[in-house]
């Protein structure tokens, strides 16, 4: 049983203000140690239902060290304690951040407290209200978390393998984390500075404050077709390796282009661009990439334009919501965009209102001697259909002109 400083053996703890406070903190690969009806640590044998509880990997616990940069010291209220903040406020930070509930194991370090401090500090200076500390911390962990994994599975996983005949992992892995991790931290910092500094730009150049908040985006659901059937043929490793290689390609395409890739979900990426032009282009060349791949699914992409939240990274509401829809209809190896998206190509002359449009403006240029206009993109007006919840809606099929590439 885990019990407070005081040894009360009740397993509830009080808050600095006097008041009774949940308890909660961060919880490693490595079971905390826990703290006996004395205060005393019991890193080994203690007894929860009658269980004898199996000693900590001392390898994992040398590795929490490295990786942290200091001992545990603190209990979750030992350590809102020390940072000034009730158990209440530091629980909810915790588990924002991902983080399980420990009871009052003594799991925590200096760096738990003074990650305390700096965010109920921004709190009182009044950079950022209560809630909005939460949402930092929250979406910070579940960024942090998904990177911490992926390197874990795809990348240490891999090199950990033992170099040498007669070499185990353990003899490998903490030198090998010990030569990364400061390397890793600088270049996740340097590319978190990177992609804060873009995100900045593109909100300072929005027209008005709400378009910060809620802003016009065009946004494009990618989805491989026929996912769910694969994932019955194909060996789990291939199917990993399909699916890594398919986030990849669309991730490149997107950024090499100027998207932005939101999310991705195995089968499905979802991005989003400023521009109209640019959401086109990167859904035909994620097409052409995809059809040139013998081993890919044949793709299907659904774009829509209009207002769109961002929360967190995420983007919400109707537009999404179509874009999604869209992706649900679009025939194999093509492109489905909405109406206000064929208006915005047309607006801003990267795709012709019609063919007939484009001819016409072809015979007047060539009688006045002038360039003809070159569009990028055509459009294709497609049957009107119903769309589960946004009512019916007008399709186009997005192509790219001839000669265009």
């Amino acid at each position: 049983m885990t019990v407070d400083d005081t040894g009360s053996g009740t397993g509830v703890h009080p808050a600095p203000d006097g008041e009774p406070g949940p308890t909660a903190g961060p919880v490693t690969d490595a079971s905390p140690a826990r703290v006996d009806a004395h205060g005393g640590r019991t890193d080994a044998h203690d007894r929860v239902d009658g269980h004898e509880e199996p000693e900590e990997n001392p390898l994992a616990l040398r590795l929490e060290q490295l990786i942290l940069g200091a001992e545990r010291r603190y209990t979750p209220f030992q350590a809102a304690r020390s940072a000034g903040v009730s158990m209440e406020l530091a629980s909810r930070f915790w588990r924002a951040m991902g983080f399980a509930d420990i009871g009052q194991a003594k799991a925590l370090t200096e760096a738990d407290v003074l990650a305390l401090r700096r965010l109920a500090g921004l709190v009182e200076a009044g950079l950022l209200s209560e809630a909005m500390a939460v949402q930092v911390a929250r979406s910070t962990g579940q960024t942090t978390a998904r990177l911490a994994e992926w390197q874990i599975d795809s990348f240490l996983e891999g090199l950990t393998e033992p170099p040498e005949p007669g070499m185990t992992r353990t003899e490998v892995t903490y030198p090998l984390v010990e030569l990364l991790l400061p390397e890793l931290e600088e270049f996740l910092v340097y590319v978190w500075r990177r992609q804060l500094a873009a995100a900045t730009g593109r909100v300072v150049q929005a027209g008005d404050d709400e378009e910060m908040v809620d802003r016009r985006l065009a946004v494009g659901f990618a989805d491989l077709v026929g996912f769910t059937r694969l994932t019955r043929r194909m060996e789990e490793e291939e199917l990993g390796e399909l699916v890594e290689a398919f986030e990849t390609t669309a991730a490149d395409l997107v950024a090499a282009h100027g998207g932005r890739l939101i999310k991705t979900l195995g089968d499905e990426v979802l991005y989003a661009a400023d521009d109209a032009g640019v959401a086109a282009e990167i859904a035909l060349r994620l097409i052409e990439t995809m059809a040139n791949d013998e081993t890919m699914p044949e793709l299907r992409v659904g774009i829509a334009f209009g207002t769109v939240t961002t929360r967190m990274g995420d983007v919400f509401g109707t537009t999404v919501n179509l874009a999604s829809r869209l992706t649900s209809i679009a025939p194999r190896d093509a492109v489905l965009v909405d109406g206000a998206f064929a208006e915005e190509l047309t607006r801003t002359r990267d795709a012709p209102a019609s063919e007939a449009e484009a001819a016409e403006a072809a015979a007047a240029a060539e009688k006045e001697g002038e360039e003809p206009p070159k569009y990028r993109f055509a459009l294709q007006p497609m049957w009107q259909r119903p769309v589960r919840g946004l009512g019916v809606v007008e399709p186009w099929l997005l192509t790219r002109r001839s000669g265009e590439s």
